[in-house]
């Protein structure tokens, strides 16, 4: 009850992509099932607390990570306060729960030798082998998001401008300048690709001629970075770290790098800033008088 006009409002009225709104799908169903299995109650818009906090505590002797928990109390958090909006409930069971605590891990950006090397030996003599270099340049250059990489089309491609039209989050469209070299391999692909069959409006395809998914865009990434790092993540999303820092590290506008990420404030982008301020205080450090005085 309520679950599926709760899922229309994120989709319809909080335009959340079909991607998050189906990831708070299945946190409420999981505690569907759970209340329906430990308490005998279906309805979940009538639980008290301690019963979340029974759930909370079954996850943890699960061994679901913190992060995990605190992501699906934040589903049925907001599950709550539309049933608050909509008048269904008077407050929030969960309006004075803590999230768990969780360990801030430093995601360490790949340098840029290691993405020279990476794309150096990138073979370029067939469509796919295009299509994976377009992967990599793309997040690289751009810093945008897998799922945006994916969602491309033909048509968002703009040639004359050399920008391309992304959808970010809850449907926000912002664009995003291509360097000359991508356009240069995008061209390729594009050729390559207007010689199949295929009849999809997607820009990057798979052998087939399907749009592509995450666990390929995924694999690639992992897949030719393995070869060159030693870092422990390997992923889509350490290329769009590494965009964002090595803006910062050259002197960027947190603002600038704020509009091109598609982050709606601040506070997002901020934590990019990590190794820029590790420079900073190696610089003041080795600079300011106070740290040059021996006395």
């Amino acid at each position: 009850m309520y679950i599926s006009p709760f899922l229309d409002y994120l989709l319809l009225e909080k335009k959340y992509s079909k991607h998050t709104v189906t990831a708070y799908k299945t946190d409420l169903l999981a505690f569907q099932d759970f209340c329906l299995t430990e308490f005998e109650e279906k309805d979940i818009s009538t639980v008290h607390y301690n019963q979340i906090r029974t759930w909370l505590v079954s996850l943890v002797n699960k061994k679901v990570s913190n992060r995990s928990i605190n992501r699906k109390i934040s589903s049925l958090k907001t599950f709550y306060k539309f049933l608050q909006k909509i008048e269904v409930l008077e407050t929030n069971p969960l309006a004075k729960h803590k999230s768990l605590k969780v360990s801030k891990n430093v995601q360490i950006p790949f340098s840029s030798i290691e993405v020279e090397e990476v794309l150096e030996n990138i073979s370029v003599d067939d469509l796919i082998s295009i299509r994976n270099k377009l992967i990599v340049e793309l997040l690289y250059s751009t810093g945008i998001r897998r799922i945006e990489l994916i969602n491309l089309k033909k048509a968002d491609i703009n040639l004359e401008e050399n920008a391309l039209k992304v959808l970010g989050k809850r449907n926000k469209e912002r664009l995003v300048p291509l360097l000359p070299l991508v356009i240069e391999t995008l061209k390729k692909y594009i050729i390559l690709r207007n010689k199949t069959d295929t009849e999809s409006e997607y820009l990057l395809i798979t052998e087939k001629g399907n749009k592509i998914y995450e666990t390929l865009v995924y694999r690639v990434i992992n897949s030719y970075f393995s070869k060159v790092s030693t870092k422990v993540k390997k992923s889509p999303h350490i290329l769009r770290h590494t965009f964002a820092t090595q803006l910062l590290n050259q002197g960027a506008d947190l603002n600038s790098v704020k509009e091109l990420l598609g982050h709606s404030s601040l506070a997002s982008t901020q934590v990019y800033t990590h190794n820029n301020l590790e420079k900073l205080k190696q610089v003041f450090n080795k600079a300011h008088p106070r740290s040059l005085r021996k006395d």
